[in-house]
């Protein structure tokens, strides 16, 4: 007995789904190690270095991150709107 072509389209979309899954969990499982790395590396070697408590460090750590990310999201837009024309 073999399968129907409706059937085979149903396994097929299901192996594509798990693969999709498989390739997203890997991404979770990438990003959880390099937290956890950058976690050990700001716990253990964060200590030693001596930065003083100044309200400019602070402002710094705080604008430093949303400046980063504005910069990918403008490049990213950029080369976007680019490939759309």
């Amino acid at each position: 007995m073999g399968y129907s072509p409706r059937a085979f389209i149903l396994h097929s979309d299901v192996l594509f789904k798990f693969g999709k899954m498989l390739k997203q969990a890997g991404f979770v499982f990438k990003v959880l190690i390099i937290s956890t790395v950058l976690s050990w590396l700001i716990k253990s070697a964060g200590s030693s270095v001596a930065i003083p408590a100044t309200a400019t460090n602070a402002l710094i750590l705080v604008f430093v991150p949303t400046l980063i990310v504005a910069i990918a999201l403008g490049w990213r837009n950029y080369f976007y709107s680019r490939s759309q024309t």
